[in-house]
């Protein structure tokens, strides 16, 4: 079935859409007639980022060590708030704007590799962009260690064409820094003094003694960066790491999950202060709540998680959406009498993270009936297929058609392929997708696959960065009206007639009455 654009909301789009993914291979981007323009976008400078790269590996350490040794995020976070409220800002963190009634504004996460695949985002977001009124970034936005001196090729550059505000939350790559990075782009904020060294000997000096101190500043480099997105149109200043946004009829609320997923106490005092009222609301979250099949309410210190709070009639959360994953999914959530939306978003230019992993999804009463993701599990299973061929140079085993790929996930997870298919499931089939970490019942060849499904999704995942089409990468466009709230996903896949006019992956409407 063709979707429908809809000409409201001030959007300059094509009267219809493309067919997307679910439509045909060629909507996926399997036959690209012509590579899209965003090369042309890239800096002279610009690398790919590598994760097999040690170097890239050492740099982002400070996540193990979290781990390892206890995470110092909470205290951080409290430094930079205390420091924020000392400079003026408002207790309740929230950013009043002048949006009308009726508006639409942007939404991408895990964005700043700084390199192909972020900026094949670029154009089919730019396009649809058109008539919004601000952007968020919803995790990540520089990686790997979230450096100050990486913002310029990796925020200013590729938005550089956006005329409107960009406001974000931070994700735990952006923390590897200390936040520094973030905190003086998007709060115009100083670094902080540095804190007395602890006691040794303790956990916290060990992980003191490992930890990726914060990059020096390059001051040049970042005045030169600025000045590519300093249009008034486009200046913004939010007032922490976490915020809320009243904008026409609703209120979005942003928060800061850290390295590990968890808010401080003081964090959680301010969420459930700006959550109460009956105005509609949407959670912005670093972290996803409904993600791979699995539910992560999100901890509060001190007692409570951040999902009871969305749950809350009284606090009428209609869509919780969250980065760190590089996806996109969607669980819609029966609590009592409505339906929350739960959206991961996290395809906005990083390395993608595998889908074809997700087992059969019933979750919160969410069935497989009811979950969408991107890219469908055949077309990310296929692509898994053709990466590992050409790097482990055996083509003739690993890789599959998108339709021989769909055929085996359906039949290992007892699931109908969204694309027909009437590929056969050949015992090379149900190789590949054993050794590639497909979910479901047991291949007699099972033994050739790794012991732990997670180690595929920890590295196999981070290896998949690649640089020709379908590349698959989303963001989504949010159309508000006082009656309803449209959420929909566009697929960028590199393609040039996907630049032209992004194919709708996704797409949702809720009502705010």
């Amino acid at each position: 079935m063709r979707r429908r654009y809809c000409g409201c909301y001030g959007a300059a789009v094509p009267p219809t859409s493309p067919l997307s993914s679910r439509d045909s291979a060629t909507g996926a981007g399997w036959q690209c007639e012509q590579p899209g323009t965003y090369a042309e976008l890239l800096p002279g400078q610009a690398r790919n980022l590598s994760w097999l790269n040690p170097a890239v590996l050492w740099r982002s350490r400070n996540d193990v060590l979290a781990r390892w040794f206890g995470d110092p995020t909470d205290d951080e976070r409290r430094r930079w708030v205390d420091r924020q409220l000392q400079a003026g800002a408002s207790p309740d963190f929230t950013i009043e704007r002048d949006d009308p009634e009726s508006f639409s504004f942007m939404l991408l996460g895990d964005t700043g590799e700084g390199d192909a695949p972020q900026y094949a985002v670029v154009p089919g977001f730019l396009k649809m962009s058109e008539g919004t009124r601000f952007a968020v970034i919803s995790s990540d936005v520089i990686y790997p260690t979230g450096s100050i001196n990486e913002y310029d090729t990796k925020f200013f550059r590729p938005y550089q064409g956006y005329d409107a505000p960009i406001y974000a939350v931070p994700g735990n790559h952006d923390w590897y820094d200390g936040l520094g990075g973030f905190m003086r782009v998007f709060c115009g904020a100083p670094e902080l003094p540095p804190e007395s060294a602890p006691k040794f000997p303790s956990r916290a000096w060990l992980r003191r003694l490992l930890w990726k101190n914060p990059d020096v500043p390059d001051e040049a480099r970042l005045a030169s960066a600025e000045s590519l997105r300093s249009r008034p149109s486009q200046r913004a200043t939010q007032p922490g790491p976490y915020w809320a946004i009243d904008a026409g009829p609703i209120r979005i609320v942003g928060i800061d999950t850290g390295i590990l997923g968890d808010i401080d106490a003081d964090q959680g005092a301010w969420l459930r202060q700006v959550s109460a009222g009956p105005k509609p609301k949407i959670l912005v979250t670093g972290k996803p709540i409904y993600v791979d099949g699995a539910y992560h309410p999100g901890p509060i210190e001190g007692g409570g998680t951040v999902d009871e709070i969305v749950r809350d009639p009284a606090c009428n959360y209609v869509a919780a959406i969250g980065g760190d994953i590089h996806n996109y999914q969607h669980y819609p959530v029966k609590v009592g009498d409505r339906t929350i939306e739960y959206v991961v978003s996290g395809g906005g230019g990083a390395f993608m993270h595998a889908t074809h992993t997700i087992p059969r999804v019933n979750v919160a009463g969410v069935t497989e009936d009811e979950f969408k993701c991107y890219p469908l599990r055949g077309d990310c299973l296929a692509f898994y297929g053709r990466m590992y061929g050409r790097r482990l140079r055996m083509r003739r085993l690993f890789e599959l058609t998108s339709e021989q790929a769909a055929a085996v996930i359906g039949k290992r997870l007892g699931i109908t392929p969204e694309r027909e298919t009437n590929a056969p499931v050949t015992w090379r089939t149900s190789l590949v997708a054993s050794l590639l970490g497909v979910p479901g019942r047991p291949h007699r060849a099972n033994w050739f696959r790794l012991p732990v499904r997670k180690v595929y999704q920890r590295f196999l995942s981070p290896a998949s960065a690649s640089y020709v089409p379908p590349l698959f990468k989303s963001f989504l466009r949010l159309d508000v009206t006082p009656e309803s709230l449209r959420i929909r996903c566009f697929a960028a896949t590199g393609c040039r007639e996907h630049e032209i006019a992004p194919p709708i992956e996704d797409e949702v409407t809720i009502s705010l009455t």
